[in-house]
């Protein structure tokens, strides 16, 4: 109980200073948070079972102590050693999450989940929008659907766009990247929209860019105009 409620404390803590949205979906904190109020009430409940009452099976203890209840006196038994391992192992997580500052997934875990496609939930319906010039809300995740899967890509040759993401390797320049989460930081999903510019920032760098769509042989790119370095953004998610 004591685990729970520290994770629940925690779950709230980062609600209240607006963190928590550095592990799951917006839209779910409401479920996170209600569920942290629902441990903290069943821990602070708990404290009104007896000591000792958790032990009570139901059994009557009136007959003396002679009665056999199987439990084990000569040594650690394999429920016991299962029960300290997991409370080991459930220490050591939520320790960990108390303990550890949150931060934004890296750059590096970005390229390592690159499949060299576009994010699984997207569909055409962006391709869609983006055909009848409605992108003010589109962000990276939508323009990499979009230049995956367009299939007249000249319809976008000369769309201005501004996109902020952060750098990673690309064919020419460089690829501007976001993590898109579904539910949360364990589905989050790289973006990514290939930039063309004369000089590429450092992998990492969290950069605003500004230029061109350009159809380059039947294949979309951003003609970069400006590139200008920025600190990460306090939201470094896409949903």
């Amino acid at each position: 109980m004591g685990l729970t409620a520290a994770l629940a404390a925690v779950t709230l803590t980062l609600a209240l200073t607006d963190r928590l949205g550095l592990y799951i979906n917006p839209d779910s904190t409401w479920f996170a948070v209600a569920m942290a109020v629902l441990a903290l009430a069943g821990a602070v409940l708990s404290f009104s079972l007896p000591l000792g009452e958790e032990a009570d099976h139901g059994h009557n203890h009136d007959h003396g102590h002679d009665e056999d209840h199987g439990h084990a006196s000569g040594g650690v038994t394999a429920g016991g050693v299962a029960a300290l391992t997991g409370g080991i192992l459930a220490t050591g997580i939520v320790g960990a999450i108390v303990l550890i500052p949150p931060a934004t997934l890296s750059a590096e875990l970005a390229m390592s989940r690159d499949t060299g496609t576009a994010p699984l939930f997207q569909g055409a319906d962006n391709v869609a929008l983006a055909a009848t010039g409605d992108t003010a809300a589109f962000g990276v995740g939508e323009w990499a659907s979009v230049f995956a899967t367009a299939t007249n890509p000249d319809a976008f040759d000369g769309d201005e766009i501004t996109l902020t993401g952060f750098v990673t390797p690309g064919d020419d320049g460089f690829d501007l990247t976001r993590l898109v989460i579904t539910h949360c930081v364990i589905d989050a999903q790289p973006a990514r929209v290939p930039i063309s510019a004369p000089d590429a920032p450092d992998t990492g760098e969290w950069v605003t860019v500004t230029g061109t769509i350009r159809d380059v042989d039947g294949r979309l790119q951003v003609q970069a105009t400006s590139v200008d370095v920025i600190a990460e953004p306090e939201d470094p998610y896409e949903y």
